[in-house]
């Protein structure tokens, strides 16, 4: 980049903060967003702290970024199955700014909201602070580095070398976004309020309000404190209180806002409010902070289960990993919330963020479309199970990213679950209940509003031995463990269960276990979506490939999971509509068919994979054999037809597990299926025969988007015959071409054992499907994009940047 466009890219950034500085001029507390314009090298460089360090060289980007992602997917590779075979290694990121001189008497905090793992942030060359844990939120005071209307730097060296590090796959680098947080000296902390609603019904509400005030002046200060709560946009109900915070100290102000009649936060209604919390000095504002809250209660126990706004609810839920699939674990807010999305069309009211705290985006859309949450904060604690894990930094970091988790995220109504740990290795011993007890009594201190409860699980025989562990706990985690739930309540007929994972292929017997026991409040499957790492798990494979369970060898060139009931193309597998239909009774009709054993090779299970199941009747080389037909039903009776001719009817009541299995030779044309009830055709599910490929079938998700150079577009690709009906074996593969302010964010197909990169331009289609993820710039304009494959006729589509 030459001199002149350096002058004009700093100039632009100034530009940037100065506007947004005026946008605020009503408020003195000031958020920038910090992710563009960054520099990156990939390697380690002792003298990348420096302040008049020449980083010209460097490759520019802006952030969320992932460069393990961006990598070679890699037998040889350090991260091996638990991180899916990608690169590690470590990394620096730089950042040049000028900040106007009215930023002289301000206090600056830079703000990261992730950063995997072992992070050294520097400002003009001062190392002001480390931060391991790689899923943890952390912010620091810059203020004595920072020279107002001066250049200064902010450099970040990341160090993702050491592996095996976790489980599963974690990404490498500054992945979540960053912000410049600008205040008076007298303000409110960072996270420094905290909204309750206690009791609440939908006559009245008293809104708690608690307000930590900071005054890093040098006197004393009368501050005054408003705080308003708005109910989109309208002012409901206000406060107004006075206090005095001595100097070079700290107050909490409590307040407490009666609001009449107000609208209660569930998945069915997730109603949001807002706490405006405003700050005066002299009837000068000097801060002022929105935060998001919902009006709800929560109730437990063995008698009445899971109680929300004082209503059994039972928990339908997900596990989930915080990657992205193919955009690895770059936390876009457009990704965050799609992931969000695709849980609840999914028909899941609940997720677990196992095993570490998610993104801030993430629990904004669980807030928004009403999803509850489980907020994990470990996998584990002192024991390791990976040489370099948590193990070797919990003993001093524990209490520092348990207070990040809690205190960032205690305002989200969509949380209604804290989770200490899952499948701690030292459960047996002693020290474990010590432990536990320490981490649920932090939380209890900052949070006492929801239950604790962490994941227990064991291989052999012990179980009763945990009854003190699980003591420690409100609310007893289960994995894999629902066999002794029956047992477990004769013996501590407290205890309320909550199975927090669990096979996919036993949703039926979950469900009638949760369905039928108020103690047992719900069950999270392992897992709602495929993800990166954990290499194998959830796998079929057929006779004469690897044998054995992921954590018993290598299974490359497998480098995900696919156990999830999504998989990373979004497309929902049978048994997502089969969990769906258990649980949610507006769920009434669904229909797939069994790979036949043999059709591509004898099919052999692992224990978190289901039966290859799939939404096509096109088998060719089967004519006239033996195919198995699943209809999926909350009707009475199915029927089947082939080819408009009846082949029988079957129930489908709860006797037949809502479920029926027609075996009939298979032929080309169409099968329907039909749901009964008193002998009247209800609702129809059809599967066609399709034929010879021809087309490339393009459909966005979202046809504009933002300019803002973070908002992405996702395009699914189906290979199609003539008549628009999807061919479910093509392979073929795609070229992507784009012009315009747009770029190629990430391909996939979901088939986890295609090792080709991610970020290429091209993508092999898998059992008929792929996607591109498009990603804007910062310019306002149409992106064009063109796929191409050979024998088809191209396609293309347009979106619209904002």
């Amino acid at each position: 980049m030459n001199k002149f466009l350096i002058f004009i890219y700093t100039y632009c950034n100034i530009l940037v903060c100065l506007t947004s500085y005026s946008q605020n001029q009503k408020s003195s507390q000031l958020k920038q967003k910090f992710d563009y314009g960054w520099t990156f090298e990939l390697g380690d460089n002792s003298k990348a702290s420096a302040e008049n360090f020449d980083d010209s060289g460097w490759r520019k980007l802006d952030l969320p970024h992932d460069w393990s992602v961006e990598g070679n997917i890699d037998l040889k590779n350090p991260m091996g199955n638990d991180g899916g075979y990608f690169p590690s290694g470590i990394g620096w990121y730089r950042k040049s700014f000028e900040l106007p001189a009215f930023y002289q008497n301000k206090k600056l905090t830079l703000y990261f909201e992730g950063v995997y793992m072992n992070s050294e942030v520097f400002i003009n060359g001062v190392s002001v602070g480390v931060w391991p844990y790689g899923f943890s939120t952390f912010y620091y005071d810059i203020t004595p580095y920072i020279k107002p209307g001066q250049k200064n730097v902010v450099a970040v060296r990341v160090d993702n070398s050491q592996q095996k590090n976790c489980r599963w796959y974690t990404g490498s680098g500054i992945y979540r976004h960053v912000w410049l947080l600008t205040t008076d000296s007298v303000h409110i902390n960072p996270w420094g309020i905290a909204v309750t609603t206690p009791e609440a019904d939908t006559e009245k509400c008293n809104v708690k309000i608690a307000t930590v005030l900071k005054n890093e002046s040098k006197s004393d200060q009368a501050l005054s404190v408003r705080t308003k709560i708005l109910h989109k946009g309208r002012l409901i109900a206000s406060n107004f209180q006075k206090i005095v915070v001595k100097a070079q100290n700290e107050k909490e102000v409590q307040q407490t806002i009666l609001l009449k009649n107000p609208k209660l936060w569930s998945p069915q209604s997730p109603e949001l409010y807002q706490a405006e919390v405003t700050v005066f000095n002299d009837k000068k504002e000097v801060d002022k902070q929105e935060v998001a809250f919902g009006v709800r209660t929560i109730g437990y126990s063995a008698e009445n289960g899971f109680l929300l706004n004082g209503e059994e609810i039972k928990i339908n839920g997900g596990c989930v990993h915080h990657d992205n699939g193919s955009l690895g674990a770059a936390s876009y807010d457009r990704a965050e919330y799609k992931k969000a999305e695709a849980l609840k069309a999914a028909g899941f009211n609940a997720v677990r963020t196992s095993h570490n705290p998610p993104s801030e985006a993430f629990l904004d859309a669980c807030d928004k479309i009403g999803l509850l949450v489980m907020d994990e904060a470990f996998d584990g604690w002192r024991e390791a199970k990976n040489k370099y894990d948590y193990s070797i930094y919990f003993d001093k970091w524990w209490q520092k990213d348990i207070e990040a988790m809690v205190l960032r995220d205690r305002n989200h109504p969509s949380i209604v679950f804290w989770s200490i740990g899952n499948e701690i290795i030292e459960r047996k011993k002693p020290e474990a209940i010590e432990t536990a007890k320490k981490l649920a009594g932090l939380i209890r201190k900052i949070d006492s509003s929801r239950p604790v409860t962490s994941a227990m699980t064991t291989w052999d025989k012990d179980w009763e031995i945990f009854d003190p562990l699980f003591e420690v706990h409100d609310i007893g985690g289960y994995n894999y463990q629902m066999h002794h739930a029956a047992e477990d309540h004769k013996r501590v007929p407290s205890r309320v269960i909550l199975q927090t994972e669990s096979y996919p292929r036993d949703a039926f017997t979950n469900w009638k276990a949760v369905h039928d026991n108020k103690y047992i409040i719900g069950d999270f499957v392992w897992t709602a979506i495929d993800y990166l790492g954990e290499s194998g798990i959830g796998r079929y494979f057929y006779k004469g490939e690897t044998e054995g369970e992921h954590y018993e060898r290598d299974i490359f060139p497998w480098h995900g999971a696919y156990c999830g009931d999504i998989d990373l193309t979004g497309w929902r597998k049978p048994i997502s509509h089969y969990r769906d239909l258990l649980y949610n009774e507006n769920k009434k009709l669904y229909m797939a068919v069994k790979e036949p054993n043999g059709y591509f090779g004898e099919i052999k299970e692992t224990l978190w994979s289901v039966w290859p199941t799939w939404e096509s009747w096109n088998w060719p080389g089967h004519e006239g054999k033996n195919i198995e037909v699943e209809v999926y039903s909350r009707y009475q009776s199915v029927r089947l037809y082939l080819n408009g001719t009846l082949i029988g009817e079957q129930f489908t009541t709860e006797k037949e597990q809502f479920k029926a299995v027609f075996s009939i030779p298979f032929t080309n044309g169409e099968i329907k299926a039909v749901g009964v009830n008193d002998g009247k055709e209800i609702e129809s599910a059809f599967l066609k025969t399709s034929g010879k490929a021809s087309k490339i079938s393009l459909k966005a998700d979202h046809y504009k988007i933002n300019a803002d150079g973070q908002d992405l577009s996702y395009i699914t690709i189906e290979i199609t015959d003539e008549n628009g009906i999807k061919e479910p074996n093509a392979e073929n593969e795609l070229s992507f071409e784009i012009e315009g302010p747009g770029t190629i964010a990430a391909v996939d197909n979901a088939n986890l054992q295609d090792t080709n990169s991610y970020v290429l331009n091209k993508r092999k289609a898998w059992k008929g499907r792929a996607i591109i993820i498009i990603k804007s710039t910062r310019d306002k304009g149409i992106i064009k994009l063109k796929v191409k494959s050979a024998d088809l006729k191209p396609q293309t589509l347009e979106i619209v940047t904002k």
